[in-house]
């Protein structure tokens, strides 16, 4: 019974990522022309990230109470496992070849 809530738990929070209302976070991610946009919510990426706790403090927020982080070194389909994990805390690897997994650990873990 635990396992079931906490795995529907995770879904219902990566599911956030696709909702495109109440965010108050963009992250563009990457180099142009290949930047990737996410769209986030503060009280998650702070509770879990102690990077983006620190990076957010210092972001001014724009008109419409948005704050925009730019991310240039990191790739589109890394950050996406990354702000997967920081919401649900489970990897989704089983589409990627190991070179792939190897270098997104040697990167960012």
């Amino acid at each position: 019974m635990t396992v079931k809530f906490f795995e529907k738990l995770s879904n219902n929070y990566i599911e956030l990522l696709d909702d495109k209302e109440d965010f108050n976070i963009i992250i563009n991610v990457g180099e142009s022309p290949n930047t990737k946009i996410f769209q986030a919510h503060s009280a998650i990426l702070r509770s879990r990230s102690l990077y983006f706790r620190n990076e957010l403090a210092n972001i001014s927020k724009d008109k419409n109470n948005i704050k925009t982080l730019d991310l240039k070194n990191v790739t589109g389909q890394h950050f996406e496992i990354i702000i997967k994990y920081i919401y649900g805390g489970i990897f989704l690897l089983e589409n990627h070849n190991a070179s792939f997994i190897f270098e997104l650990i040697a990167h960012y873990f």
